[in-house]
């Protein structure tokens, strides 16, 4: 297993340089081009991180995309609100210099989800003929994996994740979080991923069935704290706020032009349909990525910007061979 296995921009070379990097590549198989970019944006630290891989499993060449962002838990009058029952607010005060309030312990997280989250999918025994089920379990070993590893340190952190995995004419996208994936479809864009926000009456009915609470504080939160409802770590919050992926399959057919997968530095200042509309005419999908990056620097992101934009060839002649067994 394993024709090819590359990633092309490690995450320590992002957060080394600080900068906009960017980068792409075509599928040996012909069928898919892909791009990526990504920049700290007006913040000082860049706690994104992305991952571009092609492998071979099976005999396949399957493409695996991720764009994976920090989950950070914010604090609320110098307290933690972590659960209530009918008639007792719990509030737990915690020392928070050894918090990852600022976002710099939840950079863990991200790493640790993107070193890992498609190794432990790719290494699942049915990964080929139950990819669904696959994913999900991936989704929570990393999850619990990254848990236990976290247990010597006293910073919380957690992550996002937005995914794509591309098997024979099958796209797979999962999500945990507020980052997202759109593609265009005939010409129109559609979200493949849901935003996983506390207010969302079935997320916030998830969470108070497990004994939490969603409560205003700038904007809906996870006991007052943690404006998603579902990522990786924020152990502090596991109880609520699972790992668990929302799965969505799409088939690669002539209909599908384009996949676009990013963090919330991109959505919260464009909408799906502005992206879509942006990547249209660029046929290169990294000058395309380039393009909503600096889009929504120039909109006034105010958070970390990726950007990976995947390009299908079915309507360019892309041959369809596989890998050698």
């Amino acid at each position: 297993m394993g024709y090819l296995n590359s990633v092309l921009q490690s995450s320590s070379q992002v957060h080394a340089e600080y900068g906009p990097v960017s980068g792409g590549g075509l599928s040996q198989n012909g069928k898919f081009s892909y791009g990526y970019a990504s920049s700290p944006g007006k913040r000082s630290s860049m706690e994104d991180f992305y991952e571009t891989r092609i492998d071979g499993v099976d005999g396949e060449i399957v493409g695996l995309f991720g764009v994976f962002d920090v989950a950070v838990l914010e604090a609320i009058s110098h307290g933690l609100l972590l659960a209530q029952d009918s008639t007792v607010l719990k509030v737990v005060y915690l020392i928070f210099t050894s918090m990852a309030v600022s976002g710099h312990g939840g950079a863990r997280a991200a790493e640790y989800v993107k070193q890992n989250l498609f190794s432990n999918l790719i290494r699942h025994p049915k990964f080929i003929s139950d990819t669904k089920s696959a994913i999900a379990d991936a989704y929570n070993h990393t999850d619990s994996e990254f848990l236990k590893s976290e247990n010597n340190q006293n910073r919380d952190a957690g992550s996002t994740a937005s995914t794509a995995i591309l098997v024979g004419d099958r796209l797979l996208v999962a999500n945990v979080g507020d980052s997202r994936a759109v593609i265009c479809r005939g010409g129109n864009a559609f979200a493949v991923s849901r935003d996983h926000k506390p207010d969302q009456s079935d997320e916030r009915q998830r969470i108070e069935d497990a004994g939490g609470f969603v409560m205003w504080a700038g904007t809906w939160r996870v006991g007052g704290v943690l404006a998603v409802s579902r990522a990786f770590g924020d152990r502090l919050l596991k109880q609520y706020v699972v790992a668990d992926p929302e799965i969505q399959e799409e088939k690669i057919d002539s209909s599908l032009e384009f996949l676009i997968l990013a963090s919330d530095g991109l959505w919260d200042v464009v909408t799906n349909e502005e992206a879509v509309a942006m990547v249209k005419p660029i046929q290169d999908p990294e000058q395309a990525a380039k393009r909503l990056m600096q889009e929504a620097c120039q909109r006034g992101s105010a958070d970390n910007i990726t950007c990976v934009v995947v390009r299908f060839l079915a309507n360019q002649g892309g041959s369809s061979h596989t890998v050698p067994a």
